[in-house]
Formats: C-alpha cells, structure tokens, sequence
C-alpha cells in the first residue's frame, strides 16, 4: 500500500517536489545487485567485480545477492515486485527472452523492466577430460553420431543459450544426445572430472582446469577465435554458422525514475572502464559490450523477437 500510496503523491505537484528530492539525493543506501546464477561461477566473478568497481564511482556499497534457478530467469523474476526506486537491480541474462515463451515465467520481458545499461556477453565452448580420446571437435562429433545417446553434456540449465546451441548442434548433425542441467559450474565441473557427464558446455568455468592441462577445449561460440585459447576453433569457422555469447546487461523493476537511471548508468559505464574490472573481464575472455539506456532498450525487443522465434523454430514453445 505504502509503494502505491507513494507512486500516486509523485503525480501530484507537491509530489513531484518529494520524489524528484528522492531522486536527486539517490542513493542513501547500499545497493543490492541481483545475480542469478550461483557464486564463483564466471557470472558471479564477473558481477562482483564490477559491483565493487561501481562501488567507486556511485558512493555507496553495491552488494550482490545470488538468486539462482529457472535458467537464470527467477532473478529477475523476483525484481518484478520489488520497489523501483534503484536500490534493487539485476544482471538480465538472454534467457529472460526466451524461458518466458517456453514456460510460465511470471513476468513479461518487455514491460516489466526498466533498462539500465548493457554490459557485456560470454564466451562459450565446449570441454572434454583431458584423458578423453578427443582430441578435436571433429573426432567428439564423430563419436557422437556413431554412439547415439551415449554422450551427455552439462549445461547451467534448461533453455539456456548453451542449450539451446547444443541442441542446434545435434539437429544439424543428426546427433542423439543427453543434456544434463545443473545449477553452476562448480556442479559441472566436479560432474565432468567425475566422468558423470562426458562434456562440459559452459562460459570458463572449465577456464583455468583447460590451462592447467585436466581439460581439454574443443570447440569456442564467439565471432573470432578468443585471446586466452587462440589455438581452439570456433563454431562458425568450423562451418556451423552458429556464433553464441548470451549478450547481457543490468536493469531494475519498471518504472524507475529517469534521473535515478542515470546515477546508476554512469556509474557503472565508470566502473566498466576501471582497470580492476577490466582484469577480471580478461581473466573471462570477455568483453565491454556497452549499450545506454536508451539502446539497450532497443536492443531488448530486437532480443525477444530473435529468441521468441528461436524458441518457436526449435518446437520448445509452451
């Protein structure tokens, strides 16, 4: 009642005195960042290094909460009913494009949040045991179609791009295989090094297991060939056509205060240069990937549009 109470005095004169003071003096408190995929996983990593870097230029704590489930949807899920006065924001994966259309959600992609900032996208790829018999990508697949079902592959989730991506895989090839969702990498990579699971398709989580020789990486999903494993082809130069890194950013419940959208906008573009984060992006193999408010927005419908078709192409919608 207080939230609706508040919202109805900022369309009055008086009001508007009151919530552009609010605005102005934004923020008083700490920020809470929800991230929805668990801790010490690449997107974890990568969140809490640019909360603290934000943390800098916005003169208040940012303080990350892990909200995992639902392929990374049930973060921003939760943002939904939250106060939209900018202390509760979130890292808005691709997913919340397309679980939406292939399940009841709870939210809707285009109305429901209010955009912030883009930031960045993954690289993806694909990782065998090192004592595996693979050695390429060429020699997986090849065992693959002569071994239907047999192989199975770990992913963060049902519905997600590594998934999805998998699935286009197989459909191409002709390939029966398993995969197996598990909530984080941490979970995936003791499934892999268990021989639980025969493959891992993941952001680096199988980053520094691959440079310490236990992994081997077959296969990457970006546009080139990334700087940390140069060595390893990509899907789309091995003919697939398929180039896949999730493009992401931060947004906030809908109806945000436009004045209160461009503290947390410049401060984050700030902490997206500062050199700590950048460090940590490196360490990822990613990229500032940066979108303001404005075309982010844009680049949200021209998202849901590609994914919505995605999901109807593929035979996954509800």
């Amino acid at each position: 009642m207080r939230i609706k109470i508040w919202r109805w005095m900022c369309g009055l004169g008086a009001g508007l005195i009151a919530c552009g003071a609010v605005a102005q003096n934004f923020p008083e408190k700490p920020v809470t960042l929800v991230v929805p995929y668990s801790a010490g996983g690449p997107t974890d990593v990568a969140m809490r290094a640019l909360a603290d870097a934000t943390a800098k230029y916005l003169g208040q704590r940012v303080i990350v909460e892990n909200r995992t489930g639902v392929a990374g949807t049930l973060g921003p899920a939760s943002m939904v009913n939250a106060k939209s006065d900018g202390y509760v924001i979130g890292q808005m994966p691709i997913t919340v494009f397309r679980v939406p259309y292939m399940q009841k959600g709870g939210f809707d992609p285009l109305n429901d949040f209010t955009w912030i900032i883009h930031v960045s996208g993954y690289t993806f790829g694909v990782a065998v045991r090192a004592d595996s018999p693979w050695k390429t990508w060429q020699d997986f697949i090849a065992y693959a179609k002569a071994n239907p079902g047999k192989v199975s592959y770990s992913t963060p989730g049902h519905g997600t791009s590594l998934h999805i991506t998998m699935e286009q895989i197989a459909a191409r090839e002709g390939i029966q295989w398993l995969q197996v969702p598990y909530k984080g990498a941490a979970d995936a990579l003791i499934a892999l090094r268990g021989n639980q699971v025969t493959a891992m398709a993941d952001s680096p989580g199988w980053g520094e297991m691959v440079d310490a020789g236990q992994l081997r990486l077959l296969v990457t999903w970006g546009e080139n060939r990334t700087r940390r494993w140069p060595n390893v082809p990509t899907l789309k130069e091995l003919g697939y056509g398929i180039v896949s890194n999730s493009p992401y950013g931060i947004a906030g419940p809908k109806g945000m205060d436009p004045k209160v959208v461009k503290v947390l906008h410049d401060a984050i573009k700030k902490g997206m240069d500062d050199p700590a984060y950048q460090k940590v992006l490196e360490r990822l193999d990613q990229d500032n990937v940066y979108k303001n408010s404005e075309d982010y927005a844009k680049f949200a419908k021209q998202l849901n549009d590609e994914e919505k078709a995605v999901v109807e192409r593929m035979g996954l919608k509800m």
